[in-house]
């Protein structure tokens, strides 16, 4: 076994045991507790939702982030625009629902792709708080298919 497979073989193993540190990897709306653990972040998770629901009510990607820098909401890198994709980053986020998805993208050579079957995936239940519900998640992953299919 040459290093990357011992390396993705490692990474795997911690998966499935539920050991990954991936899976409590911080993003918009949570910070990490003294213990390491996700903890929702009350100020960040009233945007997260606030997002959510505009998303879902029928604001596009472009008015969302017009609104957050009219109210002058720095974006999760701190910038004083929130660009589209960052938008659509945290709409398709899992973790927000108290889930946690793992090995979503795989690489192939120096290119990261979506992982479509190409490997397993770990799916880890309740590991953490939730900031918006299953039904908001969902309903706005059904938005922004048919909005897909639209452009498309």
């Amino acid at each position: 076994m040459n290093k990357s497979e011992s390396i993705k073989a490692g990474l795997r193993k911690r998966f499935q045991s539920g050991e990954s540190k991936l899976a409590k990897r911080k993003c918009y709306g949570y910070k990490a507790d003294a213990n390491g653990e996700l903890v929702i972040n009350p100020e960040e998770a009233e945007i997260v939702n606030r997002i959510f629901t505009q998303y879902q009510s029928g604001m596009s990607l472009g008015a969302i982030a017009a609104e957050l820098f009219k109210q002058q909401i720095p974006s999760p890198t701190g910038k004083a625009q929130w660009s589209r994709e960052a938008i659509h980053k945290l709409l398709s986020n899992e973790k927000y629902t108290g889930r946690v998805l793992l090995q979503k993208t795989i690489r192939t050579g120096r290119v990261q792709v979506k992982n479509e079957g190409e490997e397993w995936q770990y799916l880890y239940e309740n590991a953490h708080a939730a900031i918006i519900s299953d039904e908001l998640f969902w309903s706005v992953q059904k938005v922004k298919a048919s909005r897909a299919k639209i452009v498309s």
